[in-house]
């Protein structure tokens, strides 16, 4: 089955800033479906610029903290974005992590209620114009209900393919309308000819994500209780640098995707028959930083 470019994921860093504009306009002159940005380094702000600096492709925060900013002025910059770039941008938010938020003196709330309460004073914002789509990032069902019952699309982070089934039966559950809801999945990925090489690159990625308690719950329910256990003894033995050694090839091939460009497009085709509509592709790279990853990206789909 032939399916579409994958979107891909893109943050804009102090001093690269303009030559990341550049980049931007190449994946959109490269025929890729998206362009989605995470709040490392202000993905809004990448957002309003890409509103400017492309003409046709989608794209989006992924994800924007509700706790952050207020929601009323969230609301005044994402209909000023959805005005200037009409039909192309959907505004992605979420509760983030608690070391991003205890780093700007935050203290998390109640998930879903925090999120229930942000959308609602989000819409009602007085005077802001028309809202954009709305995306909350998921992991586990209860957020994925929420998803289907207030917004118009949902994605994931390091979600595993294998349990992306059983997470996505609660939105049909929950009555969403998979004929126009928006599933995305961001998917840490690393083009080489040395699959060793590249699921190290990976794996050192999703390292930090196996500190956060939420990751290892969504985790050990789909199905890696044993590597979940073993990170949990790095954790209470303050050995972080031990983690690493804890993922298991499964677990890290089941949530990310690395290796030569012919199973790059392989493992991405299984994304799209899991469920995800709108896979993204968070490149990194063996042999350099964010620009060598996205040419050898683009390789992949020449």
């Amino acid at each position: 089955m032939n399916h579409p470019l994958p979107a891909l994921g893109l943050a804009a860093v102090p001093g690269r800033r303009r030559r990341t504009l550049d980049l931007a306009r190449e994946i959109e002159q490269r025929g890729f479906s998206g362009i989605y940005c995470p709040s490392f380094g202000d993905g809004l702000a990448l957002c309003e610029a890409l509103a400017f600096t492309t003409e046709r492709i989608a794209f989006g925060t992924s994800i924007q903290p509700i706790y952050y900013r207020q929601p009323e002025e969230y609301a005044q910059t994402v209909s000023f974005i959805h005005e200037l770039a009409p039909g192309r941008f959907r505004f992605g938010i979420g509760v983030a992590h608690e070391p991003s938020l205890a780093a700007r003196g935050i203290t998390a709330g109640r998930p879903l209620a925090d999120t229930r309460t942000f959308v609602e004073r989000l819409r009602a914002a007085p005077r802001a114009g028309e809202q954009p789509p709305l995306v909350l990032a998921t992991l586990r069902r209860r957020m994925i209900a929420l998803a289907a019952e207030i917004a118009d699309g949902l994605v994931f982070a390091n979600a595993a393919r294998s349990h992306m089934a059983f997470s996505l039966r609660a939105l049909a559950e929950a009555g969403g309308d998979r004929a126009h809801f928006f599933v995305g999945n961001m998917i840490p990925t690393c083009v080489s000819d040395d699959l060793e090489a590249a699921r190290a690159v990976n794996r050192k990625t999703l390292s930090s994500y196996a500190l956060l308690p939420n990751y290892r719950n969504y985790w050990r329910e789909a199905g890696y209780g044993e590597e979940m256990d073993a990170v949990e003894r790095c954790v209470a033995a303050n050995a972080p640098e031990r983690i690493g050694a804890c993922l298991s090839d499964q677990w890290l091939d089941d949530t990310t995707i690395a290796g030569p460009p012919s199973r790059v497009r392989e493992e991405l085709a299984r994304w799209f028959e899991a469920g995800v509509t709108t896979p993204i592709l968070v490149p990194s790279s063996t042999a350099g930083g964010q620009f060598e990853a996205f040419a050898e990206l683009f390789g992949v789909f020449n």
